[in-house]
């Protein structure tokens, strides 16, 4: 079993005593910012931020919402999708986050299965994905400009924040720390998103733990991109900033153009960044220009670097801690706020390791190797969903994460997901996770690899290249000596057959190695279901997409659409095939 080193700190009872303290110390210190049509950053003081909030609150009890009520807001990150959570929740709401680009389908599934009465969108693009079945009493639009008849009463934003006549609103400090606050959604990358209720006392509790050991303060400068409607964008990163006063500056390409991020990040010259490692290898790869580009992202203000999601390449976390920027690593799920390890930046890293429990958190294994936490920090429960509650938390009260790992000297490390792991014919237990991690390290050129073989007599692979990089190589960037370009997928195929040859070599259990791949010239996405709002692969989805792919590797003849490339690696056969 793992315990904190030291006893959490003091922990604020709720959202509107954080935003009372904070108002009162850092009146004028710019709290949000964000960039002008003129390409500079512009930004709003906690006075004026406080005052808004005040104003909504006022507001939304006038038109009648009151403790316990629930707001969806379907949107992307913005001034007012924060104003209106954290006025939702100071006020004894509930906030609902919705993924901003969901289709109509799911996004009705989510606001309707949440039950919310209130909803607010960001603008056409949200209204076009819902329609007026949903069952909504107030409906707001944080952009002015945009009209629907469908919507006769629909609110601009700007209604919300204006001063409202009667009693000036009072932020609800007397608002128990275990009300719920906010129903955040899960990524679903093993099936149907499950509706996690959050309490006041799970988000704070993670900012009176963290403080200490992250040392953020008033004087920190962010950068961000990651999205509110995720737990490592929307609780962990988001409320370390409210929470310390420190400066949020929002990233203006929502994390998608590595340009963009550059130039911001040259305006802002940040002193944290939260990020996945596909955004840091991007970063690096534009240092290459000039000793300037260098310059600039290892700026002498940069304090750390947290990487969540997956863990950063070695190789590129020696070139930031090379120049004395720790990297910190962490583990968790939005069922525990979500943080429940962090890294310690003087220990060498280790693979897999994500480091100790935070202050007042515990951790201990199963019999089954499952990773259980208590802390602070652990939802009430899932909303409406009694078939996954009744299994969630064990007989005394701690969390089941349906992770599985092990207990080292540095800390926890992460094996795999516990419904990950497959039984082959033969009853021999086989671990995905181990070789896909293995493969992706192997080649830059590999975006996604999911390995299955449940019931077979072998493991198999699918491979998913990077389509971008097959057109437009860099013949600068290889992932290690003698490694070409390819540019197209018969030339990656030849040359990934040695990478798997090596990625197999790293498997201890010889039932574990896969026999042979599937390099398919297809891309994974929302749309399909493949990719999680957060970016991360369903693998469950996958596997049922293409289970053509998978059946043809074990001996069948099934027609595909999609451009295939075959390699069998125990006869060093090679197929290249197209369908379409």
């Amino acid at each position: 079993m793992l315990h904190a080193e030291h006893p959490v700190g003091e922990i604020l009872p709720n959202v509107a005593i954080m935003l009372n303290r904070n108002a009162q110390c850092f009146g004028q210190k710019i709290v949000f910012q964000h960039k002008n049509e003129q390409g500079y950053y512009a930004g709003i003081s906690w006075g004026d931020f406080y005052i808004n909030i005040r104003n909504i609150i006022q507001s939304l009890q006038q038109a009648g919402f009151s403790h316990g009520d629930k707001m969806a807001i379907f949107s992307r990150n913005c001034l007012q999708m924060l104003e209106l959570e954290l006025a939702v929740m100071a006020s004894g709401g509930i906030a609902v986050p919705i993924f901003a680009n969901f289709k109509q389908q799911t996004a009705e599934l989510l606001i309707d299965h949440s039950d919310a009465e209130w909803l607010a969108v960001e603008g056409e693009h949200q209204l076009d994905n819902i329609s007026t079945d949903l069952k909504i009493k107030h409906l707001y639009v944080f952009d002015d400009d945009v009209q629907d008849k469908r919507f006769p009463g629909l609110t601009p934003f700007s209604q919300l924040i204006k001063p409202q006549t009667g009693n000036d609103s009072i932020l609800a400090e007397n608002i128990h720390p275990d009300t719920i606050c906010l129903n955040m959604y899960t990524s679903g990358t093993m099936g149907t998103p499950k509706c996690v209720q959050l309490t006041h006392k799970n988000i704070l509790s993670q900012q009176a733990a963290i403080q200490s050991l992250l040392g953020i303060n008033e004087h920190d400068r962010f950068l961000s991109y990651l999205p509110w409607h995720h737990s490592f964008g929307g609780i962990f990163e988001l409320f370390s900033a409210l929470y310390s006063g420190a400066t949020y500056a929002l990233e203006s390409s929502y994390g998608k153009d590595p340009n963009a991020i550059f130039d911001n990040w040259r305006q802002i010259r940040p002193t944290v960044f939260f990020s996945v490692p596909k955004v840091y290898q991007s970063l690096f790869d534009l240092t290459r220009a000039s000793n300037e580009a260098e310059d600039i992202l290892f700026n002498s203000g940069l304090k750390f670097i947290f990487t969540a999601a997956a863990a950063l390449s070695e190789r590129l976390s020696d070139e930031f801690e090379k120049r004395g920027i720790p990297v910190v690593e962490g583990w968790g799920l939005t069922e525990t706020s979500p943080c429940c390890t962090l890294t310690d930046p003087s220990l060498k890293r280790a693979p897999g390791v994500v480091g100790k429990p935070i202050p007042g958190v515990s951790i201990r294994i199963a019999d089954d190797g499952e990773i259980q936490v208590k802390g602070p920090n652990v939802m009430v429960s899932y909303y409406h969903n009694d078939e996954a509650n009744e299994h969630i938390f064990t007989p005394d009260g701690w969390y089941r994460t349906g992770d599985v790992g092990e207990i080292t000297e540095n800390g926890l490390k992460l094996i795999s997901r516990k419904d990950r792991i497959f039984k082959l014919s033969n009853g021999e237990k086989v671990i995905p996770t181990d070789l896909e991690r293995a493969i992706e390290l192997k080649c830059h050129y590999v975006q996604y690899a999911v390995v299955s073989g449940n019931g077979e007599q072998h493991p198999v692979a699918l491979i998913f290249p990077n389509k971008k990089m097959l057109e437009k190589p860099d013949f600068e960037i290889t992932p290690e000596e003698g490694c070409f370009c390819p540019r197209t997928l018969n030339e990656l195929g030849r040359c990934l057959t040695g990478c798997l040859e090596k990625a197999n070599e790293s498997i201890g259990q010889k039932f574990a190695k896969i026999k042979s791949a599937a390099i398919i010239l297809d891309e994974l996405s929302l749309d399909s279901n493949t990719l999680t709002p957060s970016m991360k692969m369903a693998p469950k989805n996958v596997v049922e997409k293409y289970r053509a792919h998978l059946l043809n590797l074990y001996g069948e003849s099934v027609p595909v659409d999609e451009e295939v490339y075959v390699i069998e690696l125990e006869t060093k056969k090679t197929t290249a095939a197209c369908t379409k």
